[in-house]
């Protein structure tokens, strides 16, 4: 088993040599825009879904290869008062003993290539992380905003308003997973970690979005409801059905309304539902594949970075049934920007006669300045979840609270420190998380390209 020194050597290895790839290529020739792109760096903050703005002329086929990393250094504690439960001699409710230390740093790589004008392909690649420490493929996707193959000037006018994108990828729900960290991309994302429930489906699929000059944004979306595709018959049985267990599409939804009222305001508010009635294992709440950033908090003694990638976080383990809502708010007045976030979902496991709650809120605060560059910010974000637990009654409840301060060095280099406080409240004296609260300081550098 490799060690994490050994594991943060070959990260740092793997982004030194995109980092010099890229400086040579840039010596060379410029890197090329790609059409309808979220930038991976500073200019990227605060777009979520691609519009029908780009400029950017088609001048032939084009490959850009860039690139995430980010690097944390963790001071955090945690404490329980769980009962002391024994498997095998061992207390599997005695936490983790922590001290402060760096993490494993994390490396994405992205492949964006512009096909013809209007069709561009994306590839995303985990070059490391905490659940994955080898190379693994995130997904890929292609974008489809002209339709000149078809040499229809009706379908070239329509095709001004509509965007299609279709492959394996990270689905569109809610507006939260546009400003979340992924991996060794933490541009986005002006906190160290997601939300304690975090959203990210990551499914064979296709999206229509039609978004006019007006503001308003619609979007449909139909997908398998699966990390990993099955072509084997279902072989357990449903307890709420009784009958064997199927494997039905996902279905997901947004509509909203985004406008640049002037030059000083913004305002943004989307509604987004996603429904899946059956799967083998949906992965809506535990599709990130890369691990949360806060390590072995909150975690047992026989914890290890890679299979407890997740602390931190929690999972409503809705893998047989989901059905969720989401609301965002975004305002944005100069520096001042608020995003927030109401989410109410039910769903069950394949042994669950009954559907379970789980709603989230979360509120994000954050001021940039100065009003010209925005190179700084302070932030604050509250984070609340209820929900009840598989197969028992009670009703828990976790709390984050985290204070942010962050300065982008340039517009690829962004440094951030937090402080964060999470409790857990109502867990049953028996689960490891009774009584349990972890708080400290993270510290990271990011760079995206």
């Amino acid at each position: 088993m490799k060690t994490s020194r050994q594991k943060f050597i070959k990260s740092f290895r793997l982004v030194f040599i995109a980092l010099i790839t890229n400086i040579t290529f840039s010596a060379l020739a410029q890197l090329p825009t790609i059409q309808y792109l979220r930038p991976y760096d500073k200019t990227g903050l605060n777009i979520f879904e691609p519009t029908k703005h780009d400029t950017t002329p088609f001048t032939g086929m084009k490959v850009r290869i860039g690139g995430d990393f980010a690097l944390d250094y963790q001071a955090l504690r945690d404490q329980n008062n769980a009962v002391a439960v024994f498997v095998k001699g061992v207390n599997i409710n005695q936490l983790m003993p922590l001290t402060n230390g760096f993490d494993l740093a994390m490396a994405n790589l992205n492949i964006d290539v512009q096909l013809e004008d209007g069709l561009r392909l994306n590839l995303a690649m985990y070059l490391s992380t905490r659940h994955h420490t080898d190379t693994w493929v995130k997904g890929g996707y292609i974008q489809i905003d002209k339709l000149l193959m078809f040499k229809s000037p009706v379908i070239d006018e329509i095709m001004k308003n509509f965007t299609i994108k279709s492959g394996d990828y990270e689905m569109d729900y809610g507006d939260q997973h546009f400003r979340r960290t992924d991996g060794g991309n933490g541009i986005y994302n002006p906190f160290v970690e997601n939300y304690i429930m975090d959203e990210i489906g990551i499914e064979i699929g296709s999206e229509i979005y039609y978004h006019p000059k007006n503001g308003i944004i619609a979007m449909v979306g139909l997908s398998d409801g699966e990390l990993d595709p099955l072509v084997i018959a279902p072989t357990k049985v449903d307890t709420a059905t009784g009958m064997l267990n199927t494997y039905a599409p996902a279905f997901h939804a947004k509509l909203g309304y985004d406008k640049q009222v002037n030059s000083d305001f913004r305002f943004r508010i989307t509604g987004s539902f996603y429904e899946d009635k059956s799967a083998a294992a949906n992965p809506l709440y535990f599709g990130d594949r890369t691990g949360s950033h806060y390590f072995y908090v909150m975690e047992n003694t026989a914890a290890t970075s890679d299979v407890n990638a997740w602390s931190g976080r929690y999972n409503p383990q809705f893998s047989e049934e989901v059905s969720t809502f989401m609301i965002n708010p975004f305002i944005k007045y100069k520096g001042l920007e608020f995003f927030g976030t109401y989410e109410m979902a039910e769903g069950r496991m394949i042994t669950e006669p009954a559907m379970r709650n789980a709603t989230q809120y979360a509120a994000d605060l954050i001021y940039r300045f100065p009003q010209k560059t925005e190179d700084f910010w302070v932030g604050v974000r509250y984070n609340s979840l209820i929900t009840t637990l598989p197969l028992n009654p009670t009703e828990v409840t976790i709390n984050r609270e985290v204070g942010s301060i962050g300065w982008f060095a340039s517009k690829n280099i962004l440094l951030k420190l937090e402080y964060v406080n999470q409790q857990y409240l109502n867990f049953p004296s028996t689960d490891i998380r009774s009584g349990g609260k972890f708080n400290g300081f993270m510290f990271e550098t990011a760079i995206g390209f």
